[in-house]
């Protein structure tokens, strides 16, 4: 009784926490549906923040670049993730080219990443009419950065940020956030970029499910109490009982 008393309870502790795993994982962030292609201009606006739900979106962009207007975002890795802002041998560029749409407005698009403000591809910015396809991002704070702006070269910038990019496109219509382009222009490295990632609902079903098993644990406890006081009052009692006594 005590062994199995013992694999019950363990058994049972172990299933709660299985169940409380679940119900705490319930909660993480995690990947959504992947939804199929919009045109960009349907999720990108003209001064409202990009909506959540559109943050990582699969979008495409029609329109002819201007390369006259290209950009270096400094001190960055090859995905739109890593923190920037530390130089390192593994920090370099992203390529930051303004699309022009049909309505005329610009599109920030990062064609992709260079190890160097030098590199052929960099300057080697499509001509004509193209279609962009990726990822869309929204756009990047400035206050933590200004300072280390400051101090970057012409044609630079510390991070994607559409209120300055509005103040060096000078006389353009800019939408919110940026397109991370998949596949790359040319031979830039791709960016690499996350789908949409929603957060996530807890079940608090799993978690009653957790506590179920710990009660009956708990009651398993108290049947084995039960039982041990119980044989030991048995023998208790048969060793005072007058049969008991005469056979001593």
């Amino acid at each position: 009784m005590h062994l199995l008393t013992a694999v019950v309870l363990v058994a049972f502790i172990l299933l709660g926490r299985w169940q409380l795993g679940v119900f705490q994982d319930s909660g993480k962030p995690h990947a959504s549906s992947d939804p199929a292609p919009v045109a960009a201009g349907t999720l990108a606006p003209l001064g409202p923040q990009v909506k959540g739900d559109a943050v990582g979106r699969r979008v495409t962009a029609e329109g002819v670049y201007d390369p006259g207007r290209q950009l270096l975002v400094a001190d960055r890795r090859p995905d739109v993730d890593a923190p920037g802002g530390k130089v390192s041998r593994d920090h370099g560029y992203w390529v930051l080219t303004p699309l022009r749409l049909d309505d005329g407005t610009l599109m920030p698009v990062v064609r992709g990443w260079s190890a160097s403000a030098d590199d052929p591809a960099v300057a080697a910015v499509p001509e004509g009419r193209v279609t962009v396809s990726g990822r869309l991002r929204p756009q990047q704070g400035t206050d933590s950065v200004q300072r280390r702006a400051e101090r970057l070269p012409a044609g630079q910038v510390q991070t994607v940020s559409t209120g300055e990019l509005v103040n060096l496109w000078t006389g353009q219509k800019v939408r919110t956030g940026f397109v991370v382009a998949q596949p790359p222009s040319g031979s830039l490295t791709q960016v690499k970029v996350q789908p949409p990632v929603v957060g996530g609902t807890l079940t608090w079903r799993n978690l009653a499910y957790a506590a179920n098993w710990w009660i009956f644990a708990g009651f398993a406890v108290f049947m084995w109490f039960h039982f041990v006081r119980d044989a030991v009052r048995s023998d208790r009692d048969r060793a005072k009982s007058p049969e008991m006594a005469l056979e001593g």
